[in-house]
């Protein structure tokens, strides 16, 4: 029996990279129109390389590329490529297809729903409302929360505690094998791996369910809930 369903959020919900490319190009894009003279596709390049190393999550990051570039921060050009960045995030955080029907129908199933993430709190929280799902989420768990990210056990033990669910009635989705479903699997949490949100080329999840389309959650949700058959007497 399925009782309560904790979602991953990037790449999970939404398709964070593709907004995060789409982002980082018009901030690069605006700050070239602002007076930086750097190669477009260089520039971008660079940035990813700083992600990769300081954390995707970096608020800093074009404090830090501008300080390597220039020696020092240009206002002006820092918030030309704050403005671009916000302005093309605003416009490509989308959900994935079926996000916004595969709540309404756990609502309706009465299924209860947190959020686990190792973004900032804020960040989600802010990437939760422009997905309109607010209303949707018990509660919202991150990594800021313990200092520590998944797989740890602690966000998943937070999740269980708040939501006052065993392991065997939560269900855990997420796009990343390690993380999210092998944090999950420690603490004998069902899983579903967002097999359509997958970045890393993760041949073998782990999980004990893939989705090809988040969609596929409400079939998996209603068959785990089905009265078990009663047997035939003899």
């Amino acid at each position: 029996m399925i009782r309560a369903v904790l979602f991953d959020i990037d790449n999970t919900l939404i398709d964070f990279m593709r907004m995060k490319r789409s982002a980082v190009d018009s901030a690069v894009e605006a700050m070239i129109g602002a007076g930086l003279k750097v190669d477009k596709t260089t520039m971008v390049e660079r940035i990813f390389d700083m992600y990769w190393k300081e954390g995707v999550e970096d608020q800093k990051i074009f404090d830090k590329i501008l300080h390597q570039e220039l020696g020092h921060i240009d206002y002006r050009i820092l918030a030309a490529g704050i403005i671009g960045y916000r302005r093309a995030k605003i416009g490509t955080m989308t959900p994935y297809p079926h996000v916004g029907m595969t709540f309404v129908e756990l609502m309706k199933m009465g299924i209860r729903c947190a959020a686990i993430s190792d973004a900032p709190k804020l960040e989600v929280w802010l990437r939760i409302v422009e997905l309109g799902l607010h209303h949707y989420f018990d509660h919202v768990i991150t990594s800021a929360d313990f200092g520590v990210t998944k797989p740890a056990p602690q966000p998943f033990q937070k999740a269980l505690e708040l939501l006052e669910t065993r392991p065997a009635e939560t269900l855990m989705v997420g796009d990343w094998a390690d993380r999210d479903i092998a944090g999950a699997k420690k603490l004998e949490i069902k899983t579903a791996w967002a097999k359509y949100g997958n970045t890393f080329d993760t041949k073998e999840s782990g999980a004990d369910y893939e989705l090809e389309d988040i969609l596929d959650l409400l079939d998996i949700v209603r068959r785990e809930n089905q009265p078990a058959s009663s047997v035939p007497a003899r």
